[in-house]
């Protein structure tokens, strides 16, 4: 896979189902984060606001979201379905992508964000 410089050419490069799940992804993080812009960052798509919201990338068996610490630590009773670290949720290819899980944590990652550029301003 060639290094991408933008999502639409990150998401262009995996088979048809994959793009679409990618797709389904990027638009649920859109909708709770309308401000946001897209990045590529660590050779991934990612929502920056202030600073980084959430990535995601596709991998050999799952759509990994990376929403942060912060993020999985607050939604950790929900993500009982699905494997997930300090810092990454899996969510397997053969399953439907849990969108409004996915909007709820981009949300909360927008407040934090917020909330954190608002203590910067007061410095």
């Amino acid at each position: 896979m060639k290094k991408a410089s933008t999502v639409d050419e990150y998401i262009s490069q995996f088979p048809v189902q994959i793009q679409n799940m990618l797709q389904e992804v990027r638009k649920a993080i859109k909708n709770a984060a309308p401000e946001a812009t897209e990045i590529i960052s660590y050779s991934m798509p990612a929502f920056r606001q202030n600073g980084v919201l959430v990535y995601f990338a596709a991998n050999k068996n799952h759509i990994g979201f990376y929403p942060t610490g912060s993020g999985i630590e607050a939604f950790k009773d929900e993500l009982g379905a699905y494997r997930f670290s300090k810092g990454a949720i899996q969510f397997p290819l053969d399953k439907k992508m849990p969108l409004l899980l996915i909007k709820k944590i981009a949300k909360f990652r927008v407040k934090q964000d917020a909330e954190k550029a608002a203590l910067k301003k007061k410095k």
